[in-house]
């Protein structure tokens, strides 16, 4: 004897073919939805998975440090090979040294790059057997705006108006030490480039001194 139809609640009454046809077509469709979500899922997981052991597989060592600048020693080798007297001036500890050599474009000048540790850096050149001409050249042509004594030594005073247009350098002290030109010149607050004349005043006045 056969069953009689199933009551659905929601109708009231038996499904009739179509309608049990659509639930079922339905029904197939939400599965199928589940299961790409899933699929989607687990193969995200798994290329997660295979990154993350890429990753922690790739051998990686410690970014090598930069060595301290020995500016004595380098100072000592430049004088002695150009035999000549080289400027070094006296900073604070906390500074760091990025470079100290002699760097030439046109002139051969004994450069010393320092790092305030401000954000800022400040270039101390001492250009051999040159002049201001050298500074303007350096200084993408900018001329004095005014003068300063520190220390016994006058300095003309370059503020550039256009840091950009003259490699960073905003402020610039130039001065003559004998037959030597010497340019302190960055990105460096005019404190703080007056700090680093100050701190060869004595040398600069030596150098003047011996070509007396």
């Amino acid at each position: 004897m056969g069953r009689d139809p199933r009551v659905v609640a929601e109708l009231g009454r038996p499904e009739t073919a179509a309608e049990t046809a659509a639930r079922k077509a339905e029904s197939s469709r939400v599965y199928r939805s589940s299961q790409t979500t899933r699929n989607l899922i687990a193969a995200l997981l798994v290329t997660l998975g295979i990154v993350l052991i890429i990753v922690l597989g790739v051998p990686r060592g410690e970014p090598a440090a930069t060595e301290d600048v020995d500016v004595a020693a380098a100072a000592m080798e430049i004088s002695d090979g150009y035999d000549r007297a080289i400027i070094v001036p006296d900073v604070p500890d906390e500074w760091r040294v990025n470079a100290a050599d002699v760097m030439s474009d046109t002139v051969p000048a004994w450069t010393i790059v320092l790092a305030p540790g401000d954000g800022s850096y400040i270039r101390l050149a001492q250009a051999f057997d040159a002049d201001e001409t050298w500074a303007a050249q350096v200084l993408r042509g900018a001329a004095p705006v005014d003068t300063v004594t520190i220390e016994g030594i006058t300095w003309d005073v370059y503020e550039i108006a256009d840091p950009e247009s003259a490699g960073n350098v905003a402020y610039a002290l130039g001065t003559q030490a004998g037959g030597d030109h010497v340019l302190i010149y960055g990105s460096a607050s005019p404190e703080t480039t007056a700090a680093v004349a100050a701190s060869v005043a004595d040398e600069i006045d030596d150098l003047t001194k011996e070509t007396s």
